[in-house]
């Protein structure tokens, strides 16, 4: 009897075995969403720290620029390496992995003493980001059932991605202001293992698929993304306004990621295990996707890189209270995320990326017109509250669109695609929004101190010319960095623009393509999910 009593307790109260699958269901989406956004503030946690981390280490200015970029070119050249090694091995295995190797290169980072110590340790962060970001967003797809639970828990993953910048800022600003910078590291510890072993339990493991690794793919596509990486960081104009494009580092390495790429896309047309089937990129929708991330992330660089500058130099904000000024943005980010994650089964992804396109670039374009008198309340919090609007909505239906009907030997491969235009256009804004508004900077000092000299001269004063290097008086430098933070602003609203037009001409998927209603599931997802009921039972 007592061998029928479970049967028997499932039968009577079908209720409480549902009740149970939701809050493993729930336990997974926050497992996944923990840990996207400590890859997500990584960056921006760390940015707040590097004074405090010059001063402790002795770096060097140029040095000091490679604690970011070994994180960004490790982890924007891996990632599809990262998804792959997911679809191939495992995505609960691989997560686990990268959350583990994060855990322990945020330890030993956070003991640093000397400069290679500290870059061998962000260097590692960015390995672990890559297994866990595309693994992270694949897991979605294959734990939750489409239709309306994996819409919200994509509005959950959107809201992490978008909003993390700003939490990264707060988080930063309140762990340097109170205890040191070693803590932007060694907060990611406690996270990371706690998570990691939750993992363990809420997760369920994908199926292994038959395959081996493309080795060549993998080494072309590594090398090229990390040198494009590479070479467009330190491609931009710096403070002084001197242009680093004809560098030969820059020159070099541009040019060795175009051979690389153009070659990597030579083998994955012709290798029988592919390390990204260009089949994933035969939906024009999906396609679409990708790019808009893109040109998102090239034009949303700008909003915390520029802004922070503003608010700190400009309006004289210390950086805790710099990372505050931003929480508007990371809460509206979060509030329309899951707006739209509960609208877009009934409304489509296409409406929802048409509105926050267009929104996006109003709002861009309202920050171009910032000036030196420009306040937080009647200058700043206006275009950053329409922005973020723009945003929100865009983040759930590009998720969705870039992983809808994808294989699910694929999807590992797909979700690693979005997150690589994500890193390759903060890379690019760097580069091109950058050159734009050091240059403008470096044009509009040169322009006022000549004024100025001019101006002293038929008074009969004599003014001192300025000397390259020299301390530049604060109003003339204040006005130079809002001019050219302003014209910063007008290319990326451009940029959005241009995603804009990209939302029209590609993206045409149907409503009832995100609502569950296809007659047609892909078999690898619908075989997953069941694995999941099985193991909930």
């Amino acid at each position: 009897m007592s061998s029928t009593q479970p049967a028997t307790s499932r039968a009577i109260n079908p209720g409480a075995h549902a009740a149970d699958g939701n809050r493993r269901l729930g336990l997974a989406l926050f497992v996944i969403a923990t840990a996207q956004l400590m890859v997500v503030l990584d960056s921006a946690i760390v940015n707040v720290a590097l004074p405090h981390i010059q001063r402790a280490l002795g770096f060097s200015g140029n040095g000091l620029e490679w604690v970011v970029t070994a994180y960004a070119v490790t982890f924007g050249g891996l990632l599809l390496l990262g998804g792959r090694s997911g679809d191939l091995l495992g995505r609960r295995r691989i997560f686990i992995a990268g959350l583990l190797l994060f855990s322990l290169a945020s330890l030993f980072g956070g003991f640093a003493t000397s400069e290679a110590w500290l870059l061998i340790a962000r260097a590692a962060q960015g390995v672990g980001g890559a297994m866990i970001a595309p693994t992270a967003l694949a897991l979605i797809t294959t734990t939750l059932p489409e239709g309306a639970q994996r819409n919200r828990a994509m509005g959950v993953y959107a809201a992490m991605s978008g909003g993390g910048a700003a939490v990264g800022l707060i988080a930063g600003g309140l762990l340097t202001t109170y205890l040191s910078w070693r803590w932007v590291m060694f907060v990611n510890v406690p996270i990371g293992i706690v998570t990691a072993i939750l993992a363990g339990y809420v997760l369920s493991e994908s199926t292994r698929r038959r395959g081996r690794f493309d080795l060549p793919g993998a080494i072309t596509s590594t090398a090229g993304v990390a040198l494009l990486v590479y070479g467009l960081s330190n491609a931009s104009t710096d403070q002084a306004g001197v242009s680093h494009w004809t560098d030969a580092k820059v020159i070099v390495s541009l040019a060795a990621a175009v051979v690389l790429l153009v070659t990597f896309a030579l083998i994955e047309s012709r290798s029988r295990h592919a390390l990204m089937p260009l089949r994933i990129l035969e939906n024009r929708s999906r396609t679409g996707a990708y790019v808009v991330m893109l040109c998102l992330a090239t034009a949303m660089f700008g909003i915390f890189f520029f802004l922070t500058i503003f608010v700190q130099e400009v309006l004289g904000y210390s950086a805790l209270r710099s990372g505050v000024a931003f929480l508007p943005f990371a809460g509206t980010v979060v509030l329309m995320s899951g707006v739209v994650s509960q609208l877009i089964s009934r409304v489509g992804a296409r409406p929802f990326m048409v509105a926050g396109a267009s929104i996006t670039a109003v709002g861009m374009y309202w920050f171009s017109h910032l000036t030196v008198h420009s306040q937080y309340v009647s200058g700043l919090l206006g275009p950053m509250l329409v922005t973020s609007v723009g945003l929100g909505m865009l983040f759930v239906p590009l998720s969705l669109v870039a992983l809808n009907k994808v294989r699910g030997e694929d999807s590992g491969v797909a979700s690693s695609l979005l997150n690589t235009g994500q890193q390759v256009g903060g890379a690019i804004g760097l580069a091109a929004l950058g050159t734009v508004t050091w240059t403008v900077v470096s044009n509009s000092i040169k322009h006022q101190v000549a004024q100025a000299a001019a101006a002293g001269g038929r008074a009969g004063l004599h003014l001192p010319a300025g000397k390259a290097g020299g301390t530049v008086p604060a109003p003339i430098l204040h006005q130079a960095l809002a001019v050219g933070i302003s014209r910063g602003f007008l290319v990326a609203a451009g940029i959005a623009v241009l995603a804009l037009i990209v939302v029209l001409f590609t993206i045409r998927l149907r409503r009832e393509d995100l609502a569950g209603a296809s007659p047609m599931p892909a078999v690898a997802d619908t075989d997953e999910v069941r694995d999941l009921e099985s193991s909930l039972a």
